[in-house]
């Protein structure tokens, strides 16, 4: 069962460079969210800082009670038991072949007989797809097997918590579909908290519960899927569905001769909400709610053809 994560007035600077102010936000328990923003906007900075690695100018990061900003090294080092973490390149080590590569955390960290190592690491190779890999070195193996071995190696700790700091980088549309199922059903087995920092669009609008949208410094928005993507909030509208007109530019925010120009333009209309990804198994995850159902409960009429079976995606770029 994952744990909820509770953000408060979260601010990260380096130097007199702000990276984000204020950010709120609550992760619940169990649910997969998605952190998206313009390049820049400090996704992984916000990551590190939820883990530790990084520690805020101020604001709080509670988790089961402890305050991870302003915590002892000693609370902090129990803390991080509870998670499980995706490195954009799958930080594998390269003398090391995938077998020992996914052991590593179990014989730094439990006490564990090597016949228990390798019943988890093996239970953990097969739930990735990855059985039959155990002696290829990093190097002998393509970008998305050492994506699947990164995400083995992040759950043999049998973690609460899983981040994913870009997953999709580096792979192609295949590939990542692929991942974004693995995600899913990963996360309908272990039933952990599941936070994704992406730029895929599609991995976006189809595998999360939440979304949430770092622009400009401030956390512009974060909540249930449908919200975003039903949303008529200019930042919000022009990330999720890809277009050109809206206040996000090639320096991430247009001048004011740029909004101008764009003054009398038509927006292009919302594109339709896709059905969030199942798992492969056919049975809904537990925080995966009913189509629309949002929806209807704020009463909210969501774009033309939403919700449609095997829907593709139509941005209006």
């Amino acid at each position: 069962m994952g744990v909820e994560i509770k953000v408060n007035e979260l601010t990260k600077s380096f130097g007199k460079q702000l990276i984000w102010g204020d950010v709120t936000l609550t992760i619940p328990a169990g649910e997969i969210c998605v952190m998206l923003g313009p390049s820049g906007t400090g996704k992984s900075v916000f990551l590190k800082t939820l883990i530790g690695l990084l520690k805020p100018d101020r604001g709080s990061i509670i988790i089961e009670g402890t305050d991870i900003a302003s915590c002892s090294e000693r609370e902090l080092y129990e803390i991080r038991k509870l998670f499980g973490v995706l490195f954009q390149d799958g930080a594998m080590f390269g003398s090391m072949n995938l077998y020992d590569n996914i052991a590593f955390p179990l014989r730094e960290h439990t006490k564990k007989s090597e016949s228990e190592i390798r019943a988890i690491v093996m239970e953990k190779m097969d739930l990735v797809g990855l059985i039959g890999t155990e002696d290829k070195l990093p190097g002998e193996i393509s970008g998305g097997m050492r994506k699947r071995a990164g995400i083995a190696r992040g759950l043999v700790l049998d973690p609460e918590i899983v981040l994913f700091d870009e997953p999709d980088s580096g792979l192609d549309p295949v590939r990542t579909a692929f991942l974004n199922q693995l995600i899913v059903d990963l996360n309908a087995q272990i039933d952990a908290t599941f936070l994704i920092v992406t730029h895929d669009i599609n991995t976006a609008r189809t595998v999360p519960d939440n979304i949430g949208l770092l622009y400009h410094k401030h956390l512009a928005m974060f909540g249930p899927r449908e919200m975003l993507l039903s949303s008529d909030e200019p930042v919000v509208r022009q990330f999720l569905n890809a277009q050109r007109v809206g206040p996000i530019g090639m320096s991430e925010e247009k001048d004011a001769d740029e909004l101008a120009a764009e003054a009398d333009q038509e927006l292009p209309p919302i594109p339709p909400i896709p059905m969030q990804l199942e798992p492969s198994n056919g049975i809904a995850r537990r925080s995966q709610r009913e189509p629309g159902a949002w929806c209807r409960e704020n009463g909210i009429t969501p774009p033309p053809g939403s919700f449609e079976d095997n829907m593709s995606m139509v941005t209006g770029v």
